[in-house]
């Protein structure tokens, strides 16, 4: 069994099947086309280089095509890329499938939906747990399967959901620490800040923005949603406004996407939480990539510094 592409260190030989995630088309400065692909397995991604393609390449080599590659692997910028020393699509005699190459969330969806109706259950206020459970419900499919980025963080199988129960721990540990919150206001606000991700993403195989992702934004998506909500429901009144404002405001600041700052107490706390749980993930990934007494790659939403990982870090 091959492992990870990730796990191989500069001037190791490989030869493995890994999965096209993103492909891309460039001209060189001889003016001739190339392809950068963005290749992945479990274990994580790492771009390569595929040179003077033509346009039969361009199709064969697309987004969600699974290869062969033999080459080596290199640093480059700071940054292990692969160079490609010979490339072939996989074919069904090679016996392999997408679910082989995907990350996935540490969790199981059943723990993640059963901790998700746990929460739910513990609401007090029965029009902010009536709203929440209606729209998980009707996006549960995906909401269990979408990744919650593109990139930067939990971009995986998955890690949609696996980014909101986390945080629900996170929520749950801080609103005993401060009793003055309100739990069920906060409960909620977790999960459906990034619910309306479902339409904004295109799914959880090289995710892509749609047309609507880029128009409107997973923020206003959100806001209309929890209105059509509360209206099938016959509910009106603060509550309402207030999940509304929830989600306007989770991102903090107009210049990092938010319409509104936060101005609830709750939302404040959102803001926080969803920061934490979405640094430490990307952290803990480029942090997995290092030895001991190494630095990490840059990481470009963490103002793009390196990491360094302590030698007594096991």
């Amino acid at each position: 069994m091959n492992k990870g592409i990730l796990n191989h260190e500069t001037g190791d030989q490989v030869e493995l099947f890994l999965l096209i995630k993103h492909s891309s088309k460039g001209i060189a400065s001889n003016g001739k086309p190339f392809l950068t692909l963005i290749l992945q397995d479990q274990s994580g991604e790492i771009e390569a280089k595929l040179w003077d393609v033509s346009e039969e390449d361009e199709s064969t080599y697309s987004a969600e095509s699974i290869v062969k590659v033999q080459g080596d692997i290199q640093n480059y910028r700071g940054r292990n890329q692969l160079k490609i020393r010979q490339i072939r699509p996989a074919s069904t005699a090679d016996s392999v499938k997408l679910s082989d190459f995907l990350e996935t969330a540490p969790v199981s969806q059943d723990e993640m939906s059963s901790k998700l109706t746990q929460y739910i259950f513990e609401m007090k206020n029965p029009n902010i747990q009536r709203v929440t459970r209606h729209l998980l419900k009707k996006h549960m499919n995906a909401f269990m399967e979408y990744p919650a980025a593109t990139k930067n963080h939990h971009e995986f199988v998955s890690g949609l959901a696996y980014h909101v129960v986390s945080m629900l721990d996170l929520a749950k540990s801080i609103a005993t620490l401060y009793p003055s919150l309100d739990k069920d206001l906060l409960y909620a606000g977790v999960i459906l800040h990034d619910l309306g991700k479902v339409f904004e993403l295109s799914g959880p195989i090289s995710t892509t923005y749609t047309v609507e992702g880029n128009l409107l934004g997973h923020i206003s998506i959100m806001v209309n949603e929890i209105g059509k909500a509360a209206d099938e429901l016959g509910i009106s009144g603060e509550e309402v406004v207030i999940l509304q404002h929830m989600v306007l405001s989770h991102h903090g600041k107009a210049e990092w996407g938010s319409p509104k700052p936060p101005m609830i107490k709750e939302a404040e706390i959102l803001h926080y939480i969803d920061n934490l749980d979405a640094k430490m993930n990307m952290l803990d990934r480029a942090l997995a990539r290092v030895k001991p007494g190494e630095f990490s790659e840059r990481v470009f939403a963490l103002d793009n510094r390196s990491f360094y990982k302590p030698v007594f870090h096991k």
